[in-house]
């Protein structure tokens, strides 16, 4: 007989942040086994009843990406059919997110056909954290809840930093200067912004630094590190105008290529990112990388959102 419960499955992309929600929500896992056959096909199996229940699939958008997105499609589609009441997709990074505009001719938007596949497959509900652009939610027919790790940022801040009180917030391009301002505005600090001129995608060529840091810790602020050549080259931008130390925090750690190796060799002092992708094994060879844990922040969210409470709460600093 359903209980209307909430049923927590998670894909194979971040198994451990699944079991951390869990954890919090007092629950465990659903029994689901995602498999490949020899021909690389996914294959899904729900091993207990959803029907009737409130389902949420959590899969975040990292590693071997369109393996994840397809699992997570083929999970929702099993679960729809299998007359689960609500399905609700739990991705803490959003796959596609930064393919968000036609910014040359003939270039898809590969984030608007990844909201039209999650909703073709039968989700109701999607909570993500921090899309890379708000507008992302415009995409979907169905709600969106955007999360905000600001909030947990603050907190790493006032906590994990000496002397943070005679820091600068840096944002690292003119695109995040909004989010740079707003925690800058929160903890009372000044703000510094850098411009950067790209000869092509995720290759920066020159940096130019608006702003006074001399003596002072700088923290960088961003939404997502790729190959961290923007942060390694921003560190000795804000070095090289007299800062005393450099930190970076950004919310979607993603560090591929040779990020751990820009990282090492650089003169950041620590980057701090959040668990919305798994990054345990880069911590064993980068000493520089630290961790911030959103669970809490989502298993939030999920309680708020099967209980029918407002969501709200989580967007602003009441939940510091």
């Amino acid at each position: 007989m359903s209980s209307n419960s909430i049923r927590i499955l998670a894909g194979n992309s971040h198994p451990a942040l699944a079991r951390l929600i869990a954890k919090r929500l007092g629950t465990d896992l659903a029994n689901v086994t995602v498999a490949k056959y020899s021909n690389q096909e996914t294959a899904v199996t729900i091993g207990e009843s959803v029907r009737d229940e409130d389902v949420f699939i959590i899969q975040s958008g990292c590693g071997e990406i369109n393996d994840h997105l397809m699992e997570l499609l083929i999970m929702i589609n099993a679960c729809k059919t299998a007359s689960a009441r609500r399905i609700t997709a739990v991705l803490p990074c959003f796959p596609y997110a930064r393919q968000d505009k036609k910014d040359k001719s003939r270039a898809p938007i590969s984030a608007k056909l990844v909201a039209n596949m999650l909703s073709v497959a039968g989700a109701d509900h999607v909570i993500t954290m921090d899309l890379h652009a708000s507008q992302i939610q415009g995409f979907f027919d169905c709600p969106v809840d955007n999360l905000y790790g600001e909030p947990s940022v603050l907190r790493y801040i006032r906590e994990n930093v000496p002397d943070w009180k005679k820091a600068i917030i840096v944002s690292p391009d003119a695109g995040g200067a909004k989010r740079a301002t707003s925690i800058a505005d929160h903890l009372d600090l000044d703000f510094a912004l850098i411009h950067k001129e790209r000869k092509k995608a995720n290759e920066v060529s020159h940096m130019v630094l608006v702003g006074d840091v001399t003596d002072k810790i700088a923290i960088l602020v961003d939404d997502m590190a790729d190959t961290c050549g923007t942060l390694g080259l921003a560190a000795k931008t804000l070095m090289d105008n007299g800062a005393s130390a450099v930190y970076a925090i950004v919310i979607h750690g993603v560090l591929s290529g040779k990020a751990l190796d820009v990282i090492n060799n650089s003169v950041l002092t620590r980057v701090v990112v959040t668990n919305t992708i798994p990054h345990a094994e880069k911590k064993k060879v980068c000493p520089k990388l630290d961790t911030i844990d959103v669970s809490a922040v989502l298993a939030e969210a999920i309680r708020r959102t099967h209980n029918g409470e407002s969501v709200s709460y989580l967007f602003g600093h009441a939940a510091i």
